[in-house]
């Protein structure tokens, strides 16, 4: 039914790896359940595959086949909380094994080949609209003690960023809201479509604050950034579309580019790392 790019997951551990084994006869049997012919050749992200499929009435739409992890087990649940509104469909799913029966959108076109005002405004829109309350299923917004992770990494972070990043944390999360929000909203996830010019897919959800959503939005696409001003400037102009409180945003962004700096030194991903780099840097003269 499909092959399955041998580097695909190489690196996730052995429970991933075991699971990417099975995809050829998940395929197959999710295949003949919903009545899907294979219609294009086989996609895939960081934790999933995406095989193009036709209905049985002829429809065209694509087979998501996800690993589960916290931040991937709740996406067909915020779908269906969005139900189509600025979001790919969710045609079917089984939570339970990671499949989802979605829309077909033009994969070939996202918000990373379009202009930066265009970008702006179709993702400051998703902002404003996807204000739904969220659910008491949705996993609510968390945070991690940050400075005793880099104090176990041998403090590769500067201590004054670490310190107000996890003193943000705590006072943020014990304010948060009860909104749905994607924490992984960013350009190369909006795609081209029919029902609407651009529609998201692959969203994160968490229950709590819109703000705490924005920070992709800076480190991708971040060659058109003019340094630390030019962060800002984005920030702000994402605040203005959004709707967001600019305050809240400038908070829950430096905790996140902070966390995140973190995360990216440790796994080598140091572009990314210098990137929240940037936006630390320039947050942290606004709120100290």
């Amino acid at each position: 039914m499909i092959i399955v790019p041998p580097d695909f997951a190489i690196d996730h551990g052995d429970d991933v790896l075991a699971w990417r084994d099975t995809l050829p006869a998940l395929a197959t049997e999710f295949c003949a359940r919903w009545e899907l012919t294979p219609d294009g050749d086989l996609m895939n992200g960081y934790v999933a595959v995406v095989l193009p499929v036709r209905r049985a009435d002829g429809t065209a739409a694509v087979l998501k086949l996800t690993w589960l992890d916290k931040e991937t087990r709740q996406e067909p649940l915020a779908l269906r909380a969005w139900n189509g509104d600025g979001v790919v469909r969710l045609l079917d799913s089984d939570d339970e094994r990671g499949a989802l029966l979605l829309e077909r959108l033009d994969h070939t076109q996202t918000l990373l080949d379009t202009s930066i005002e265009e970008a702006l405004e179709v993702t400051g829109g998703l902002l404003r609209r996807l204000r739904l309350p969220a659910g008491p299923q949705f996993r609510r917004v968390s945070v991690d003690g940050l400075a005793e992770e880099n104090a176990n990494l041998g403090g590769i972070v500067p201590d004054r960023f670490v310190g107000l990043a996890d003193e943000l944390g705590r006072e943020l999360t014990a304010t948060a809201g009860n909104t749905l929000v994607n924490q992984d909203l960013h350009y190369e996830n909006v795609l081209r479509a029919d029902r609407e010019p651009w529609l998201m897919i692959d969203p994160k959800p968490v229950a709590g604050d819109r703000e705490f959503g924005v920070v992709p939005l800076l480190w991708n696409r971040a060659d058109e950034v003019a340094g630390e001003r030019g962060v800002l400037d984005r920030m702000a102009a994402l605040c203005d579309l959004g709707e967001l409180d600019a305050e809240r945003t400038r908070l829950w962004t430096l905790y996140r580019a902070v966390d995140n700096w973190l995360w990216c030194t440790e796994a080598g991903e140091h572009e990314l790392a210098g990137l929240s780099e940037v936006i630390a840097r320039a947050l942290i003269q606004q709120t100290s």
